[in-house]
């Protein structure tokens, strides 16, 4: 079994990445044979979809696949294999990073087929999870309707993978190490410091759980 964490942040040991491998320490409790991997999308030099149509031609050696051969090429072809993806990403102006959004066009267009169903061509079904972290209360991510606008992504992972994606929001992040370095006056970094040591170590749970029930689906599947 191979379950794979895809982290959008820059940041490689901070908020995304820390549920990440809490999530990915949940699956290995479940399936501990199985082979767990954090993949950090700033690792890689790559580009969003070329519009080439290569993966649509009829034929043609690239069908079904990203037909772009760069640094995503080789993580494209390990993740249509897993089975299990969890995607990480900051919220970035009520969406996950560019480079998420690059990454989730190079993995999933190749997949749809122009026929009238928009049918899929991933090899296999796939269990899959969001985990998005942002510096927004919940109050607010719920009265700015963050959900509703990032369950359009999740419905296309859906349509590719075959399985509805599990969710995971984790808010009022604290951003920095040090607030007295930054111009940041919307945010109260003593009110940020108690919800970090307080809600940060239950989020970092949710996570654990989160990868035990991707796991849990994959093991009875």
């Amino acid at each position: 079994m191979n379950i794979y964490a895809v982290n959008a942040s820059p940041r490689k040991k901070w908020n995304t990445a820390t549920v990440l491998r809490h999530a990915l320490e949940g699956a290995a409790s479940i399936a501990p044979d199985a082979h767990t991997e954090l993949l950090h999308l700033y690792d890689y030099r790559y580009k969003g979809c070329l519009s080439c149509f290569e993966c649509k031609k009829l034929g043609g050696k690239s069908y079904g696949r990203c037909a772009v051969r760069d640094d995503l090429a080789p993580v494209l072809e390990k993740l249509l294999e897993a089975d299990a993806i969890i995607f990480g990403s900051p919220i970035y102006f009520y969406d996950v990073t560019g480079m998420m959004r690059s990454f989730l066009e190079r993995l999933m267009f190749p997949c749809f087929v122009y026929d009238k169903d928009y049918s899929s061509l991933a090899p296999k079904a796939v269990a899959t999870a969001f985990i998005y972290t942002m510096n927004v209360t919940s109050d607010v991510m719920e009265q700015q309707r963050y959900p509703e606008k990032l369950r359009t992504t999740e419905s296309f992972v859906e349509r590719v993978f075959s399985k509805k994606p599990l969710e995971l929001y984790v808010n009022n992040t604290y951003q920095f190490s040090d607030y007295s370095k930054y111009k940041v006056e919307c945010f109260s970094e003593t009110e940020k410091a108690n919800y970090r040591e307080n809600q940060f170590p239950i989020d970092c749970q949710k996570a654990h759980a989160l990868g035990q029930e991707l796991a849990r689906s994959c093991v009875s599947s």
